[in-house]
């Protein structure tokens, strides 16, 4: 995938801007610059001072028109005027949160070849998460190991492990393959330069740029070994994945295993593989994929102990050899290094289509808000595709010289030689390659039990934290409160390229997760707006407070969906008339609000049919993902719920891609996401009819209803496709006769005949 022309452009000035001061100041030689977006800036903060006026006005206007229903003791009813004055509200609410992000957005550039020779580079761990491999097909994971094997880095400074939480035997079959296809295809990379080094890729197509550089006989030659080498392999993965042995397991035992022939001098040639499979039992928490990671952070701080750690999951491949130079760019900068917690790049997406239906690109977070952290104090981690500091993760007040070795083993648990490898910066424990020894590998099982972390600070203090299954935000979170810093760069190349979800019900079932970790947190004594402030910087706990708290706009989304049109169908006027001056001031915030999201969508590369989708998006996910997140949430606050945590599905069903790239909705989903949205749509639609009647027979009322029925024309312009596929469609993507019975008995019954006497 590659970025738009526009967005293409406007990287490389900076680049070239780069080069320039370089060049006036080359005594210096930095290894990063940054850039202040200033006429992004300036845009955002004008925006900023008329919104706010104009909402200052609105809620004068309400608060005014209450106050004034309540004198008068009119007959018309006061709780729809309430209703929507709490929605308004909550709307201004997270709008003023949501200008952190706009605040002082940056952009920024590296220069790799003035790192220190290879020898100097720090070692790098990879730690690469799979939890079911129904769902994320192992040929795609290997894929992903073996792109990682290949980056541009000394493979005697790279280790990669392999979390297997799933305890399936098939993911380590496909591991030892990958690693004998891997002896193959990292000398090919290294040999001829090969710049897109996950091998799925580079064979459907995307080597081209490769053969021109590189194109001769022998290379021509070696391709076709190549090739045919990886069709083995990938014949061999996909036959034992689709055999039944391919299922996960919730209780098993431990596996630690160095993927590796023995072979001493191929491994100083190629980085270490390590799979890990923690032990997982019923009886046991095992806090989902920071669990997983806690384990190889402790399983890796024995066999390697590398200072810092690329996270990956396990579809996101490595699609740019040079990502980890470009990092360190960042992590040796003596004016960061001391600290610097991690380096955010952003996820893109290879199955993405021009037309995006679902927002599956996430565009407004890696285009947008994450730049406006940037500026800040740095992003959140995103799950994946960061360069994190190992020591940011022990997160300790003191040296652990300093405290006492009773305290340390109260933290960090009882295994000796995990507390030595706390002291040690570096420190591979295997000779060449070969298998682990009887000891290491029996602390490694110890490390990765169930059990170990009984009466420690993992997940609360130490490693990834536990208390949210969104544990990326929570972690750097805690991160920025302890006052590490962290950076977002974007490369001209996406560093890293994954699958996203293309389909309605996996959008919306990925969104309710993240909804309820979210608002976990919020409702929680670690709230953001409350715990921040005193911690980090208004503007950053502002930008976390939004991140937590934005699931809430679903209040006023239903609210704006039936209050207004039950008013209108009950003769109630909640908005001012047309002859009104504040009439301007909804008009006002309405046009500008959608003005400003039209710039910055243009600002980010992307075409004005992004405005429609993302905001079509936005009003689905609040009434469904964001309502039943938020519920789930707080009734597992109540005790009435246990978290739960669902990957993603990775599997490419066809006919669903099919849809997806034609820009058409595929409403195969849950009756609990249907019912909400084709109930209300179907009300804004009957709303509109019947104020385009009143409009039509008494024009006096256009004055009045104006706003009601112009509301209710939006809401059926952005459900316009969920109307279409209830009448008009009849692919497999339309909407079921068995949902629209369903809305039909629960939602609109049918008038039940009295019984004759």
């Amino acid at each position: 995938m590659t970025l738009r022309s526009h967005e293409t452009k406007r990287l490389k000035n900076y680049y070239q801007r780069g080069d320039m001061a370089l060049k006036t100041n080359s005594a210096s030689h930095p290894l990063n610059l940054c850039y202040l977006n200033t006429q992004t800036i300036i845009i955002n903060r004008l925006y900023t001072f008329c919104h706010s006026i104009a909402i200052t006005f609105l809620i004068y206007y309400r608060a005014s028109s209450i106050l004034t229903l309540i004198r008068s003791k009119t007959q018309q009813p006061l709780l729809p005027h309430l209703l929507i004055f709490i929605a308004e509200l909550t709307l201004s609410f997270i709008w003023v949160l949501i200008q952190s992000f706009l605040w002082r957005p940056v952009t920024r550039t590296v220069f790799p070849e003035r790192l220190p020779e290879d020898d100097q580079l720090p070692p790098i761990d990879v730690f690469i998460c799979t939890a079911d491999p129904e769902k994320e097909p192992p040929l795609g994971v290997m894929n992903t190991v073996v792109s990682a094997m290949s980056l541009d880095y000394p493979a005697t400074k790279l280790t990669v492990y392999l979390s297997d939480d799933g305890g399936c035997p098939v993911t380590l079959e496909a591991l030892r393959e990958a690693w004998r296809f891997a002896k193959i295809w990292v000398p090919f990379c290294k040999k001829y330069g090969v710049k897109i080094i996950c091998p799925e890729a580079y064979f459907a197509g995307g080597g081209v740029e490769d053969e021109v550089m590189v194109y001769s006989e022998e290379f021509a030659a070696e391709k076709v070994k190549v090739k045919g080498e990886y069709e083995s392999f990938a014949h061999i993965v996909t036959t034992i994945s689709e055999s039944e042995r391919c299922r996960s397991s919730k209780d098993h035992s431990s596996v630690v295993e160095v993927v590796s022939d023995g072979n001493a001098h191929n491994q100083r040639e190629m980085p270490l593989l390590v799979y890990v499979s923690r032990e997982k039992r019923p009886s046991h928490p095992h806090h989902f994929k920071a669990g997983s990671l806690n384990a190889l952070l402790r399983v890796s701080s024995l066999i390697s102990n590398s200072p810092y750690i690329l996270g990956l999951d396990c579809d996101m491949y490595c699609n740019d050899g040079n990502s980890a130079r470009q990092a360190m760019c960042f992590h040796l900068d003596p004016k960061l290094s001391s600290s610097l917690a991690f380096v955010q790049f952003p996820q893109r997406f290879h199955n993405i289509s021009k037309h995006d239906i679902y927002e599956s690109e996430l565009r407004c977070t890696f285009k947008t808000l994450w730049r406006g952290m940037d500026g800040i104090n740095g992003p959140c981690l995103s799950g994946t595709c960061y360069y994190l500091k190992r020591e940011a993760l022990y997160m300790q007040d003191s040296p652990i010289q300093d405290i006492s070795l009773q305290e340390v083993k109260e933290c960090f648990g009882s295994s000796n030689d995990f507390i030595k490898s706390l002291d040690q910066k570096y420190n591979v424990n295997l000779d060449g390659g070969n298998a682990l020894t009887d000891g290491l590998l029996q602390e490694t099982k110890i490390l990765s039990s169930c059990g170990y972390e009984n009466n420690t600070k993992w997940g609360k203090e130490v490693g990834f934290r536990y208390f949210s299954v969104v544990e990326d935000y929570f972690t750097s979170f805690n991160m920025h409160c302890k006052h590490w810093v962290s950076v977002y760069y974007t490369p001209l190349k996406p560093a890293f390229l994954g699958s996203c979800t293309t389909s309605f019900n996996d959008s919306l079932t990925q969104g309710t997760r993240w909804t309820a970790g979210l608002v976990e947190v919020a409702l929680s004594r670690f709230s953001p707006i409350i715990y921040g402030p005193s911690r980090m910087s208004i503007l950053h706990s502002f930008t976390y407070a939004w991140l937590a708290l934005f699931p809430f706009a679903f209040l006023p989304l239903w609210i704006m969906a039936t209050i207004p049109q039950l008013s209108l169908l009950n003769g109630i006027i909640i908005y001012p008339e047309v002859k009104s001056p504040f009439i301007g001031v909804f008009l006002y915030i309405f046009v500008l609000s959608n003005l400003q999201h039209m710039r910055e969508i243009r600002s980010t590369g992307a075409s004005l049919r992004a405005w429609r989708y993302e905001q079509r998006v936005w009003m689905i996910k609040g009434i469904t993902s964001h309502f039943y997140g938020t519920i789930h949430a707080i009734m597992e606050k109540l005790g009435a719920k246990e978290a739960s945590f669902l990957p993603t599905n990775k599997v490419v069903d066809d006919d669903q891609a099919k849809l997806y790239e034609m820009g058409i909705y595929n409403f195969q989903t849950s009756s609990m996401f249907l019912v909400p949205l084709c109930s209300l749509i179907m009300l804004s639609l009957l709303t509109f009819v019947v104020g385009t009647v009143k409009i039509m027979l008494h024009r006096n009322y256009i004055s009045e209803i104006f706003i009601q029925t112009f509301l209710s024309f939006y809401i059926v312009y952005m459900g316009y496709p969920v109307l279409e596929a209830m009448v008009l469609r009849k692919d497999k993507g339309r909407i079921k006769e068995s949902s629209q019975d369903l809305l039909r008995t629960h939602i609109f019954p049918r008038t039940r005949e009295l019984p004759n006497r």
